[in-house]
C-alpha cells in the first residue's frame, strides 16, 4: 500500500529503499499552491540510525510489512540473542548490534515484543518498565538518606544505573527502560 507524504505522523512505519524505517518526529510546511513539504526524522528500524529527511509534493513511500510477536527471552551467548515464541515453540535469533541497549534490561524468561519485517526478525521492542534486582550498591551514610542525593547501583543484569540514597542491596527496582532510570523501589 502506497502512503502519501501527509501520512507520515511520528510513530508511522514505513518502507524507504527497500529498508523499514519508523519516523519519530515530523513537521509540515504549506507552500505556495496547495503544495507542502514534510522534514521528518526518521530511526531505522535495521540498523538504528536516525535521519532527518525532507520530502515535497506528493512523493508516495511503501508502507512496511512489520509483524509483532510476543516471544520469551531464552539466553544470549554474548554474539546471538535467542528468543521462542511460547504459542509455537519457534526459536528466534537477533544479533547482538541489533540489540543496543536493551540486553541491559532483559533477564531470561522475561516476555518481549519482537519485531519481524519480511520475516526477519528486526528489532526488541522492551516494556516501558521493567523490575531488576540491585546486586550490589554501597550503604548510605547514617543521616544522608535524602532522595535527592544518589549512589551508583548494579542490577541483576549486570549494567549500573544511578539510585537514590535510600536503596540497598536486595531491593527490587523499577527502571525506567527508554532512559535508563530509577523509578521506584517494589515493595515486596
Amino acid at each position: 500500500m502506497a502512503l502519501s507524504i501527509t501520512d507520515l505522523k511520528k510513530g508511522t512505519i514505513f518502507q524507504w529503499e527497500g529498508k523499514p524505517y519508523k519516523v519519530v518526529s515530523y513537521s509540515q510546511k504549506v507552500v505556495g499552491r496547495g503544495g507542502s513539504i514534510v522534514n521528518v526524522r526518521i530511526k531505522s528500524l535495521s540498523d538504528g540510525k536516525v535521519l532527518d529527511k525532507t520530502f515535497k509534493g506528493n512523493e508516495q513511500l511503501d508502507s512496511a510489512d512489520v509483524t509483532n510477536q510476543t516471544v520469551q527471552y531464552l539466553y544470549n551467548d554474548g554474539n546471538i540473542f535467542f528468543f521462542m515464541n511460547e504459542e509455537t515453540f519457534d526459536q528466534f535469533e537477533v544479533p547482538a548490534r541489533l540489540m543496543a541497549d536493551s540486553a541491559g534490561y532483559l533477564k531470561e524468561s522475561d516476555r518481549v515484543q519482537l519485531q519481524f519485517f519480511n520475516n526477519q526478525p528486526l528489532s526488541v521492542e522492551l516494556p516501558k518498565n521493567v523490575p531488576l534486582l540491585i546486586t550490589y550498591t554501597e550503604d548510605a551514610v547514617k543521616g544522608d538518606t535524602s532522595s535527592s542525593i544518589t549512589k551508583d547501583a548494579t542490577l541483576e543484569t549486570g549494567i549500573t544505573i544511578k539510585v537514590p540514597a535510600f536503596i540497598k542491596q536486595g531491593d527490587v527496582i523499577s527502571v525506567d527502560t527508554a532512559t535508563g532510570a530509577y523509578r521506584e523501589r517494589i515493595k515486596g
